[in-house]
């Protein structure tokens, strides 16, 4: 059953899935205001909230703190480097699907999964660090 979306929920996620990235709740309410929705801060990250509870987005947190969202359907996961904090996607996924079963305990009702490897990109391991661009949204 899918869940029932207020009109502004409905707004979130259809900018969400316009985005080819991640967006943090702050570049997600300035695209809606660029885009004429008008709509607070606080209203984004509620909704936001509302959405992952319902199973219709992810979200990952960098090692910064800061929250990136992307709608549930792109199944992407990343390497994040800790000393620049550059992330890269993985090809695929590798944790497939944990929703069978016999691996879940009885009642319990999987929304999403998320992966997230840390460590360090080549260049911060071989001690030559550069800028590297970020996920859209970061304020790095």
């Amino acid at each position: 059953m899918a869940p029932s979306l207020t009109p502004r929920q409905l707004a979130l996620l259809e900018m969400l899935r316009a985005c080819d990235g991640e967006l943090s709740g702050q570049a997600l309410h300035r695209r809606l205001r660029q885009a004429g929705v008008s709509m607070g801060l606080a209203t984004v990250y509620r909704h936001l909230r509302s959405l992952q509870q319902q199973g219709c987005i992810r979200c990952r947190h960098l090692p910064s703190g800061e929250a990136l969202y992307a709608p549930l359907e792109r199944d992407v996961h990343h390497l994040t480097c800790l000393e620049c904090g550059h992330s890269s996607e993985l090809p695929h996924c590798p944790v497939g699907s944990v929703t069978g079963t016999d691996q879940l305990p009885a009642g319990f009702r999987p929304l999403f999964h998320t992966l997230e490897v840390y460590g360090l990109c080549a260049g911060c391991a071989a001690g030559t660090t550069s800028e590297l661009p970020q996920a859209e949204g970061s304020d790095r």
